[in-house]
C-alpha cells in the first residue's frame, strides 16, 4: 500500500471528534539495557504499539538480541538508530554515519518487528544543507523513512541525574523524581501541540521520544495514564507514522530537532518561541536544582 494511500484510509478511519483530541504514540531510543528492568518498560505499555530505536553495538550481544526478539514479539516496531549513536554534527563524516545505518540495518534484519525508519541520534539531521540533503538521498535510495520526534524532551537529562543520586545513596526514594518528570513531559507535550495548532490548524498525530532507561522503567505508565486523564489518546506508533506530517522535509539548517520545532523555523513566523537546540540539559539543571535533585 502506496504512502497516499494509507494516509487517506488513516485520516478517513479517524473520527472528526477523535482527530481534535490530542493523539500520542511512544518511540523509544537507544536500547542501552545495562541496569533497566526492560521487562517493566514492556508491561507499562501494556496493548500500546511502540516503535523502539536501537543503537547497534547496544543490542550485539545475546541481552540485546533477547530484548529486541521479545518486543518484536510483543509486536512493537525496531527501527534504526546508528551504531554508535554518534551524533552527525559538523565534525562528522557523512560517508561513515551511512556505513553505521548500514552497519545496523545488517544487525537488525533479523528481528521480525525491523522497519527501515531511521531516528537521527540527538535528532541532528545535518549542520549544512549540503549534508543534510545528502543524508536525505540516502536514506532514500535505501528505502528508509525518518522516524521524526514531534514532541521531544529530556527524559535523558532526569535519568542521568536519577541514577547519580542512587550510586550516591542506594536508599534514595526514586518518587521524588516522579512528579518532576511527569511536569516536564507534559510542559513539552503542551508547547509542541500548541505548535502544531498554529502552524497547521491542527494537532498532528505526536511521537514522543523517550529513551530505554531506568527512569522510564519507573514511571512510563505512570506517563500514559497522565495523558490519558488529561484528554490525550494514546496511539500506536504505526498509526502516528501514518500521519501526513511525516512526509514533510523542512528546509532548515542546522537541520533537526522535532519536527514541529523544525517546519515552524521554516515559516520563519515563530523565532520568539524557538528556543536552539529545542531541548537540552540547560533547560532542566535550574528546575533540579530548585527541587533539590541535582
Amino acid at each position: 500500500m502506496n504512502l497516499t494511500r494509507r494516509h487517506a484510509l488513516f485520516l478517513a478511519a479517524t473520527p472528526l471528534l477523535a482527530q481534535k483530541r490530542p493523539r500520542l504514540a511512544i518511540t523509544m531510543d537507544d536500547v542501552r539495557w545495562p541496569g533497566v528492568p526492560g521487562d517493566r518498560l514492556l508491561a507499562h505499555l501494556g496493548k500500546t504499539r511502540a516503535f523502539l530505536f536501537a543503537i547497534g553495538e547496544a543490542v550485539d550481544n545475546p541481552e540485546g538480541a533477547r530484548i529486541l526478539e521479545t518486543w518484536s514479539a510483543a509486536g512493537h516496531r525496531i527501527g534504526n538508530h546508528t551504531w554508535s549513536h554518534k551524533p552527525l554534527f559538523s565534525s562528522a563524516d557523512p560517508a561513515a554515519f551511512e556505513a553505521e545505518i548500514l552497519r545496523t540495518e545488517a544487525l537488525l534484519t533479523r528481528h521480525s518487528g525491523f522497519r527501515k525508519v531511521f531516528r537521527f541520534p540527538a535528532l541532528k539531521e545535518g549542520q549544512t544543507r549540503e549534508v543534510r540533503d545528502r543524508l536525505r538521498h540516502f536514506l532514500k535510495t535505501h528505502g528508509y523513512r525518518n522516524g521524526a520526534v514531534t514532541l521531544d524532551a529530556s527524559d535523558w537529562f532526569y535519568d542521568q541525574q536519577l541514577r547519580a543520586r542512587l550510586k550516591a545513596d542506594p536508599a534514595f526514594d526514586v518518587t521524588r523524581f516522579r512528579q518532576p518528570y511527569l511536569d516536564h513531559i507534559f510542559d513539552r507535550a503542551r508547547y509542541y501541540d500548541q505548535l502544531s495548532r498554529d502552524v497547521f490548524g491542527r494537532s498532528v498525530a505526536h511521537t514522543l521520544l523517550v529513551h530505554y532507561n531506568l527512569l522510564n522503567s519507573l514511571f512510563l505508565g505512570d506517563i500514559l495514564a497522565m495523558f490519558r486523564a488529561r484528554g490525550w489518546d494514546i496511539i500506536d506508533a504505526d498509526d502516528a507514522f501514518a500521519d501526513p506530517v511525516f512526509e514533510r522535509q523542512p528546509d532548515t539548517a542546522p537541520a533537526g530537532e522535532s519536527l514541529l520545532w523544525a517546519l515552524a523555523k521554516e515559516t520563519g513566523k515563530f523565532e520568539r518561541r524557538l528556543r536552539y537546540p529545542g531541548e537540552d540539559d540547560t533547560y532542566e539543571k535550574p528546575v533540579l536544582e530548585k527541587l533539590g535533585l541535582l
